[in-house]
C-alpha cells in the first residue's frame, strides 16, 4: 500500500522523507520486520519501541513512525512523528485492511463478567439462524468454519483488522467480539465501527493495571462514549453503573434486566442443574444453562438479536438449543452422583455468582467443596475477598495454585487468607499442587456432593516462573470421574 493512503486520517506532527512510497507490512514488533516494511514504536509497561528503531532499519524497514524524533535521521528512511502511536497503529491497521469493520456488523461486548459467554452464545445463535459469522474471544477466534486459539481476550489492532478482513472475504455478515478494558485503554479498538456495544456488569478487577476502580470504570465508559449515532448501546440496568455507560453515548440507548424496569425483561421460573425455565419478554423458554448470571447472558443475547431485527419466535427457538461455553459452569456427573462444576470465575463477584447459583439448587444434605486459587502478578486486593466469598458460601474450601506467574505461591496464598476469621479458616485446606487439590476434593466428596473447580476454566496451562506448563482442569476432572466410574 502507498504510504500516503496508509496514513489517511492519521494526525501527523512532522514528516522527514518521502510519503509516496510503497509499504509491504506494518509491524510494532521489530523482530518481524522485513524489507520495505513500516515499523511503529509503541511505549508499553516494560518496553519502549524507540529502542528498536535501529534494529528495524537493519532488517529492512523503510518507514519509522515514532513519537520521539531520533537523534540521527538516516537517508532514504521516512520518519513520521506523532503524539499517539497506539491510535495511529489502529488507524493504519484499519486502512491497511481496507476498513473491514465498515463492511461487517460488529458487536462488541464489554464488562467484568459474562463477555466470553455472551459472545459465544451469540455466535451459536446466529450460526443456527444460518448466518455466516465470525468471533473474537478469550477462548478462540472463528472465521465462518475456521477456528484458531486466541492468545488475548482482545487482540492487537493489526490482528483485529486482519481477522475482520478475513471474515469479510469469507462472507461473514456478523462478528461478535469481546472488548477488554486493556484493549480499550490501549486504543486497540480505536477506529472500529461497532454496530452494537453491550455492557454486562462491572466489579473490581484488573486494578493491578488500572490502579483504581474509578479508572477502570472510566475506561469501560469510553467504549460507549465512542459509539457513533447510528449504533446501539445495550446495558444491564441491574448493574448500578449501567446508566453511567450511557451518559455521553450518541448511540441509541437500550436496557435489559431481571430486577428493574427496562426495555428487555427476563424472569427465572425454574432453576436446577439441568437448566432453567425462563420468561423472556413474557415468553416461556427452557434453556440448558444454569443460574441467574446465565439468565442475564441469555437475556443479553435475546435483546441483541431483537435489535439486529431477528424474529422473536426464531430467537427463542435458537436460545433453547444453546449450550454452555467451555469452562463456564460446565457440569459433570459421576456414577455415584458426585457433581463437578468447572468455571472460569476469577473475581469475588464471579465466584459469588457461581456459588450462589449452586446453593440455590443444592439440598441441605449436599456439601459443596470449592477448589480455587488466585493469579500471580495481578490484582492483590481481590484475593482475600475471593477467599471470604468461598468460605462464607461453601462447606469446604481447598486453596491452591492458579497461575502464580512470577510471584511466590506462598505469598499469594498468604494474601488469600489475610483477615479471614478463624471459624472460616477452619473450613480451608491448603494444597499447593492444583492436580492434588482437585484429587483431594474428589476424595472428600460423598454421594451427591458438589465440587466446584474455579479460576481457570478453559485454560490448558499453568503459568509458573515464566513457563506455561500443560494443565487442564477439565482433563483432571474427567480422569477422576473415570476413576469413580471404574
Amino acid at each position: 500500500m502507498i504510504l500516503n493512503k496508509l496514513l489517511n486520517n492519521v494526525k501527523i506532527i512532522e514528516v522527514f522523507g518521502d510519503l509516496n512510497i510503497n509499504i509491504n507490512n506494518i509491524h510494532f514488533d521489530s523482530r518481524k520486520v522485513e524489507e520495505n516494511d513500516l515499523f511503529i514504536t509503541l511505549i508499553g509497561t516494560n518496553q519502549d519501541g524507540h529502542s528498536y528503531i535501529d534494529k528495524a532499519i537493519n532488517l529492512g524497514a523503510k518507514v519509522i513512525v515514532c513519537s520521539k524524533k531520533p537523534e540521527v535521521l538516516i537517508d532514504k528512511i521516512t520518519y513520521i512523528l506523532n503524539h499517539d502511536n497506539h491510535t495511529t497503529l489502529a488507524i493504519m491497521s484499519s486502512n491497511y485492511y481496507d476498513n473491514p469493520s465498515q463492511k461487517i456488523k460488529l458487536i462488541g461486548v464489554t464488562g467484568t463478567n459474562g463477555k466470553t459467554s455472551v459472545v459465544n452464545l451469540l455466535h451459536q445463535l446466529f450460526t443456527s439462524l444460518n448466518y455466516k459469522c465470525g468471533m473474537i474471544s478469550t477462548i478462540e477466534n472463528i472465521i465462518d468454519t475456521e477456528r484458531s486459539e486466541s492468545s488475548h481476550t482482545t487482540p492487537d489492532s493489526l490482528q483485529i483488522n486482519a481477522l475482520l478482513h478475513k471474515m469479510v472475504k469469507s462472507g461473514c455478515l456478523y462478528c461478535f467480539m469481546e472488548v477488554s478494558s486493556h484493549a480499550i485503554d490501549q486504543k486497540r479498538i480505536s477506529c472500529l465501527n461497532f454496530t452494537l456495544g453491550v455492557f454486562t456488569n462491572i466489579s473490581h478487577d484488573h486494578l493491578d493495571y488500572h490502579k483504581s476502580f474509578e479508572s477502570y470504570l472510566s475506561v469501560k465508559k469510553s467504549f460507549f462514549d465512542n459509539l457513533n449515532k447510528n449504533s446501539y448501546a445495550l446495558v444491564n440496568k441491574d448493574d448500578k453503573h449501567a446508566l453511567v455507560m450511557l451518559q455521553n453515548s450518541e448511540a441509541y440507548h437500550y436496557t435489559y434486566s431481571l430486577k428493574s424496569v427496562s426495555d428487555f425483561k427476563c424472569k427465572i421460573i425454574e432453576n436446577d442443574f439441568n437448566g432453567m425455565l425462563l420468561s423472556i419478554d413474557n415468553n416461556d423458554v427452557w434453556v440448558k444453562l444454569v443460574g441467574e448470571f446465565n439468565a442475564y447472558n441469555m437475556l443479553a443475547v435475546y435483546s441483541i438479536a431483537i435489535l439486529l431485527e431477528e424474529e422473536s419466535k426464531e430467537i427463542l427457538k435458537g436460545v433453547s438449543l444453546l449450550s454452555s461455553t467451555k469452562g463456564r459452569f460446565q457440569s459433570f456427573k459421576s456414577n455415584n452422583g458426585v457433581i463437578a462444576i468447572l468455571d472460569y470465575a476469577h473475581t469475588d463477584d464471579a465466584l459469588n455468582n457461581v456459588i450462589s447459583t449452586i446453593n440455590l439448587i443444592r439440598n441441605k444434605n449436599q456439601q459443596l467443596i470449592t477448589v480455587f486459587g488466585c493469579g500471580g502478578d495481578r490484582d492483590k486486593l481481590k484475593r482475600p475477598k475471593m477467599t471470604k466469598v468461598a468460605c462464607h458460601l461453601s462447606s469446604r474450601v481447598i486453596l491452591t495454585s492458579d497461575n502464580p506467574r512470577s510471584e511466590d505461591l506462598e505469598n499469594i496464598l498468604s494474601d488469600m487468607v489475610f483477615g479471614l476469621e478463624n471459624e472460616y479458616l477452619k473450613k480451608t485446606i491448603t494444597i499447593h499442587d492444583r492436580k492434588q487439590a482437585i484429587k483431594t476434593a474428589f476424595a472428600l466428596a460423598k454421594e451427591g456432593d458438589i465440587i466446584l473447580v474455579a479460576g481457570k476454566g478453559h485454560e490448558k496451562f499453568q503459568e509458573i516462573k515464566g513457563e506455561k506448563n500443560p494443565f487442564d482442569d477439565e482433563e483432571e476432572i474427567l480422569k477422576l470421574l473415570n476413576i469413580n466410574i471404574n
